[in-house]
């Protein structure tokens, strides 16, 4: 069988994609990979080369190879194959940038370090593409590219990969941070720039960028900014990366046109020298911003409508600025409701009657499901970004507190969870729990309410910790503090609601905190970038109680056990792992009454399965996965419409799907009969901007999934 010495193909296979420094591998790990591989049949490996090869290469050099003309070159009857194989290789491993020229035509753009990939996965990919497209055949070894490795690994892609095409269609959602009032930093070091330019760049970053790579650019779920890493690039380098974008994350801001020649040489420019940094936003500043529309004594007693509450949806709309609140029952809108810019989710209270909305422009919005229609009865802005609001629900303090909390400022807010009042503010800036260094900015994600103990599970991202913070006596608040890894992003309940299942997503682990016992339990091991939601809970056939979640960097639907008195062998542990359609999945859903569990890939560059999504009978899950097609389902045109976040009705009898299309363009809710698997009903108008998240009201009180 014919074997190639390291092939040049693989420079473009992963022409941009992101990178984060990590420990190399040792030899055993490469010796357990060549054996692993060895024991594969060439077409296995070509099976497998196959399906990495649509999650992380098609979106640049296209499902047919063919590339993207003067940006990406093409695999398909490339001459540049051959030539030169182990300089090609060392390109994979160590990064490259410069002109190359293929079939007579020049590229010039970047390629980051892609070692974050197993060797038997390289040796697979590039054995499916020498065997693909008319080229010349051939076998690549995991031998042959452990051998080439050397220096350091790195290892994993951005948060949310997204890959150039359709994901530009989108319109963004800035964060509310401005350049006003911001310290600005135009130091000797760093190229010129005048005052104009720094300000242009400044609002372009908190717009576009500091979502993934934090307001300091410190790095989170993009790569660090810091001017130790830009200033060595250089400017030529930042302007190839900002103009192409990446596979894995980071957008092609150039060739999609959505910044100009000018504003990348400026942006190029303005990443060499020092962040400016945004003003905190404190008790005083947060007081002036609440407002009680509607005191709690001068609200209904009861509810002013007859249509049942607890079927209620609330849907966020997210270019819009709005919640729609959808009677389940009638499939009509009950209200359209502004609030925050982009809400993130949406929350009810413990007594199912109040929802609480929370948009990346940290404000909150108090809605009365009472009201006829629900209205805002107090609002609230408890910074200047955030992502999470949640209410007490222990027993005795039901809705006695809400608490929100920040990404910048880097913090959580406690407050009345009658009228939204702020009472305490608690900074989360601190060590890692890794390196014990000090963060200037671990943003919190994730906020759960505890059924054990009166207590928010809180996540905090960057630093890797997971607080419990007792709210008893929030004047003298207790916390306890959890180490768990590094970058802590969702999670949910196993179907007990004692223990709370949490992804550290780049550092592709599972976090189990016992709520009870209020410890951790378990830091399992899973792969590219866990992204559950809220998870999934089911009945395995073989292991009982699992806890389900997806991925954002390959197809993998992960089963961890949940049952330490039934199955103790099998607790925390990975017991489970079926294919999906592919990367780029947000969301996996169940419930107690269905056999089926939906797998969403909406940042999937194949649209046949953005625009789709996967369902497996729980009972025959080794049957593999049936595609629905959405999409074409709520019929509406042109756009990306990508299907987002399968949700539940009160009944347990529909699932409710987001076709989130472009700003422009019409977008709809999808409505399938989770017996039939049939569709029953499209819910779309002008109104339906952008929908994303669902939220069933009597599934999220009572944390059903």
């Amino acid at each position: 069988m014919k074997r190639i010495a390291i092939s040049a193909i693989s420079l473009f296979l992963f022409f941009a994609v992101t990178t984060v420094a990590a420990k190399t591998k040792d030899d055993a790990v490469h010796t357990a990979e060549v054996a692993s591989a060895n024991a594969a049949t060439l077409e296995e490996r070509i099976n497998n080369g196959g399906k990495l090869f649509v999650n992380n290469c098609s979106a640049c050099h296209q499902a047919d190879g063919q590339g993207l003309s003067g940006a990406f070159p093409p695999l398909a009857g490339s001459d540049y194959i051959a030539n030169e194989p182990m300089k090609v290789i060392h390109a994979v491993l160590d990064g490259k940038s410069g002109p190359i020229t293929v079939n007579g035509t020049q590229y010039n753009a970047v390629m980051p370090s892609l070692a974050y990939l197993s060797d038997a996965d390289v040796a697979d990919v590039v054995t499916f593409v020498i065997n693909s497209w008319g080229n010349t055949g051939g076998e690549v070894t995991t031998a042959q590219i452990a051998a080439a490795r050397g220096g350091d690994m790195v290892m994993g892609p951005a948060d949310h990969p997204v890959s150039a095409g359709t994901e530009m269609s989108y319109s963004g959602a800035p964060l509310a941070i401005t350049g006003e009032g911001t310290k600005r930093f135009i130091d000797s070091e760093g190229p010129d720039m005048t005052q104009e330019e720094f300000d242009i760049a400044t609002k372009i970053f908190f717009e576009r960028c500091a979502g993934c790579h934090g307001v300091l650019r410190k790095g989170a779920t993009g790569k660090p900014l810091t001017t130790d890493i830009t200033r060595e690039k250089g400017a030529d380098y930042l302007k190839a990366l900002i103009t192409y974008g990446s596979s894995a994350g980071m957008p092609n801001w150039g060739t999609s046109g959505d910044l100009s020649d000018e504003q990348i040489d400026i942006m190029a420019r303005f990443l060499q020298h020092e962040p400016p940094e945004p003003p905190e936003w404190g008790m005083p500043d947060m007081l002036k911003s609440w407002k009680l529309l509607v005191k709690p004594e001068d609200r209904p007693t009861k509810p002013q409508h007859n249509l049942d509450i607890d079927n209620f949806f609330a849907v966020t709309l997210r270019d819009a600025g709005q919640v729609a609140i959808i009677d389940g029952d009638t499939k009509k809108t009950v209200a359209l409701i502004k609030t925050g810019y982009a809400v993130h989710i949406s929350r009810p209270s413990a007594s199912g009657r109040y929802v609480f909305t929370i948009g990346r422009d940290a404000k909150i919005d108090m809605i009365d499901l009472w009201m006829n229609p629900p209205k805002v009865v107090a609002e609230v802005k408890v910074g200047l970004e955030a992502r999470s609001v949640e209410t007490s629900k222990y027993k005795g303090y039901e809705d006695k507190y809400a608490i929100a909390g920040a990404y910048w400022p880097p913090q959580y807010t406690i407050m009345d969870g009658d009228t939204l009042e702020p009472l305490k503010v608690v900074s989360t800036r601190g060590m890692t729990v890794d390196t014990q260094e000090y963060h200037p900015e671990p943003r919190v994600a994730a906020i759960v309410a505890s059924h054990e103990h009166p207590e928010f599970i809180v996540n905090v991202k960057e630093t890797g910790k997971i607080l419990l913070v007792n709210y008893q006596d929030i004047e003298n608040l207790t916390v306890t503090e959890i180490g768990a890894a590094r970058f802590l992003h969702d999670g949910g309940w196993d179907s007990t609601k004692r223990y709370f299942l949490t992804a550290a997503n780049k550092s592709n682990k599972i976090a189990v905190v016992d709520s009870k016992e209020r410890k951790l339990v378990a830091l399992t091991d899973v792969t590219k970038i866990p992204h559950p939601g809220r998870g999934a809970n089911i009945v395995d056939p073989k292991y009982g109680r699992v806890w389900i979640t997806s991925a954002l960097g390959n197809a993998n639907v992960t089963f961890l056990g949940t049952d330490p008195v039934g199955h103790p062998q099998h607790a925390w542990k990975v017991v489970r792992t079926l294919a999906g359609m592919g990367g780029g999945s947000l969301f996996v859903k169940s419930h107690p009454k269905s056999k089926n569990l939906w797998v969403d890939a909406p940042l999937n560059p194949d649209t046949k399965f953005s625009q789709s999504v996967a369902v497996y009978d729980i009972n025959n899950l080794e049957a593999g996965f049936e595609i629905l097609p959405i999409a074409a389902w709520a019929d509406l045109g042109d756009g990306p419409k990508r299907v987002v976040q399968p949700e539940y009705n009160k009944a347990g009898d529909e699932v409710w799907f987001s076709v989130w299309n472009g700003k422009e363009q019409q977008s709809a809710i999808v409505v399938v009969d989770d017996k039939t698997r049939k569709l029953k009903a499209v819910i779309k108008g002008p109104e339906f901007v952008t929908p994303t998240g669902k939220f069933n009201i009597y599934n999220t009180v009572h944390d059903i999934y």
